[in-house]
């Protein structure tokens, strides 16, 4: 698979088989993503992988403090208080297409949540990975930690794995890192599941729309 192709096939994938990943396969992954670009290649990410009990316990933490009502408390705000267009219009979109595939109606709550709970178990991968950069790095690095989580999702797809980068995982860090003993220093950017994809299930069978090139590109001269 060359470059172009793994782009374009790259998805966010939904439901996984119950089949492990060698340790050697996640490793081999993240020694390409370690190419990623950085300023000044100071190399910000940080990445812890789990699987087995830990993933598990983690998992049902974070949906023990969803079900329970408590407040999100993540790290930083990945969204807007408020949707402008055209990011309102696709979102929406992104939202109907999702349960449009599970079959889900727009009024059923009860399965729109069962639906949105499946993050918590990393949506039955056998591995995960947390992101975490130093809280006292400045926004660029944010910007180098988008390069590298990029990189592993096409190195995933290199493997013959799916991967989806998950920002719900990180709505309550401190479980996340009281789990993992992470200092606080280090914030949490995002989760992955990562995993062979179930490709018999309908959720995995959609895409998202992209816009065209010409729609956000400028040509100066």
């Amino acid at each position: 698979m060359d470059v172009l192709e793994a782009i374009r096939r790259r998805a966010s994938t939904r439901a996984y088989l119950d089949k492990p990943v060698d340790r050697t396969t996640i490793e081999a992954i993240l020694d390409v993503a370690r190419w990623a670009p950085s300023g000044a290649n100071i190399q910000p990410w940080q990445v812890a992988v789990v699987t087995g009990l830990i993933r598990r316990q983690i998992g049902d933490a974070l949906l023990a403090a969803r079900s329970a009502g408590e407040h999100e408390r993540p790290d930083y705000r990945y969204y807007p208080e408020r949707w402008n267009e055209p990011y309102k219009s696709r979102r929406i979109a992104c939202g109907l297409a999702l349960y449009t595939a599970l079959k889900i109606g727009r009024d059923d709550k009860h399965a729109r949540l069962k639906s949105w709970n499946n993050n918590y178990s990393f949506f039955g991968a056998p591995a995960g990975l947390f992101f975490f950069l130093d809280r006292s790095l400045a926004q660029g690095s944010w910007v180098d930690m988008g390069m590298f989580i990029e990189n592993v999702m096409l190195a995933a797809l290199g493997q013959g794995l799916a991967t989806c980068p998950q920002a719900s995982l990180a709505e309550y860090p401190d479980i996340v890192r009281k789990f993992l003993n992470v200092p606080d220093a280090r914030a949490l950017v995002c989760g992955m599941a990562l995993g062979y994809p179930d490709r018999s299930a309908p959720v995995n069978h959609y895409r998202t729309a992209r816009e065209p090139a010409r729609h956000f590109t400028t040509w100066h001269e």
